[in-house]
């Protein structure tokens, strides 16, 4: 090793004699046998930050007890500029997730994950990739500001500020995750026997009520598995044998029966609409307890989506059992595929994010075709999370 001979006697024993190279005579698995010496952290990281000019090295707090090193190394050294300065503060924290270096290496390594771009990475490879806007996070980091002390930020409050943007940002669209057919019997047919086509008017933002898009709408549409009950539960307002939903933007509907294979599995729905009630309002004032969203079968893309959960379960990985990596999540990522989606989002560009209405907010991927993130859902957790607290 070869060493700095400061002050065997200083109070700070890192003003002793530190370590500035190792001298090894072997093989280094990445530099194979080029050189046998090797600068450490502290001879380099201040000589680096003055050679590239950074005029604040900003470190977190650990690196408190190297900064009187840091600065006699470069009080020592001629620089090329203005001597570099290095500020500690908080490591930025959040629950449900790491973001140790080391730990988030482990998980691409060991195939946990698909790379440091994955959407459920603390990246901003992954945060980008998911749909975070970069606003949302300019301004989250502005409004916690930095501290001296060790915090775990919730990523409720991140995700909230996520859909803050979001919501004034995103156009809205129509999407079924998981689709059932529904079949409106009365609906008006061509001389050739194929349903006609209409197109109803929605907002593509309600900010921006001047702003709206056409959808087509059929005799044959695809709504959300879950939006139909033959056997309605308690509180269940939406479509079920008899009851009557407005479908957004289009028409009040009512369940009139439904279709069932050989053993027993539902097929499909059937309906009659109103035709009085085009646009989604009722001109005798009836009122329904449910609106849902749909997509005309006839002119539906097809898309895949990739739903979301926490990286790691507990709020604090590792609290527990130790290690934070034993905590993981091994349901973190859903990929739903043979989703239906209106046709306008066959026209999204990669990386665009969209509401899908009802269901959340959606990225489009940089490189997979037809392939949307859930970058967030529509229901403000945080929210809820400080209402409880308070």
């Amino acid at each position: 090793m070869l060493r700095a001979k400061i002050d065997m006697n200083h109070e700070n024993m890192q003003l002793r004699d530190p370590v500035m190279y190792r001298i090894r005579h072997s093989h280094h698995h990445r530099t194979g046998d080029a050189w046998c010496i090797y600068p450490t952290y502290d001879w380099a990281h201040g000589q680096s930050d003055a050679i590239e000019g950074v005029t604040h090295s900003i470190c977190t707090l650990e690196f408190d007890a190297n900064r009187a090193l840091y600065d006699w190394y470069l009080d020592h050294l001629p620089l090329p500029s203005d001597q570099p300065k290095q500020i500690e503060f908080a490591r930025l924290e959040f629950t449900h997730t790491v973001t140790s270096k080391r730990r988030l290496a482990t998980l691409v390594a060991d195939g946990v994950v698909d790379g440091w771009d994955d959407p459920r990475m603390p990246t901003l490879r992954g945060l980008r990739r998911r749909g975070y806007p970069a606003a949302a996070i300019r301004n989250f980091c502005r409004d916690i500001g930095t501290t001296k002390t060790n915090s775990r930020q919730s990523i409720e409050a991140l995700e909230s500020y996520v859909r803050r943007e979001l919501n004034r940002t995103a156009q809205r669209r129509m999407a079924v995750l998981r689709p059932l057919k529904l079949v409106i019997t009365n609906w008006p047919t061509e001389p050739d026997g194929t349903p006609v086509v209409e197109y109803v008017t929605v907002a593509n933002n309600p900010d921006n009520p001047a702003d709206v898009r056409s959808v087509a709408f059929s005799g044959e549409l695809w709504i959300e598995a879950e939006d139909f009950a033959e056997v309605p539960p308690p509180r269940f307002f939406r479509l079920s044998p008899g009851r009557e939903v407005r479908l957004r933007g289009a028409y009040f509907v009512t369940c009139t029966g439904v279709v069932k294979d050989s053993d027993g599995n539902l097929i499909e729905i059937h309906a009659t609409h109103d035709p009085a009630t085009k646009g989604g309002d009722s001109p005798d004032g009836r009122k329904v307890k449910s609106t849902m969203h749909w997509v005309s079968a006839r002119h539906a893309v097809e898309i895949q989506v990739a739903l979301y959960d926490r990286l790691f379960g507990p709020p604090v990985p590792g609290e527990a059992t130790g290690e934070a990596l034993d905590d993981v999540n091994p349901r973190s990522r859903e990929l739903l595929t043979g989703c239906k989606a209106e046709a306008a989002l066959g026209e999204t560009r990669p990386g665009e994010v969209h509401q899908f209405e009802r269901l959340g907010y959606f990225a489009l991927d940089n490189a997979l075709p037809m392939t949307f993130h859930r970058t967030v859902r529509l229901r403000d957790e945080w929210a809820a999370i400080q209402k409880r607290q308070t």
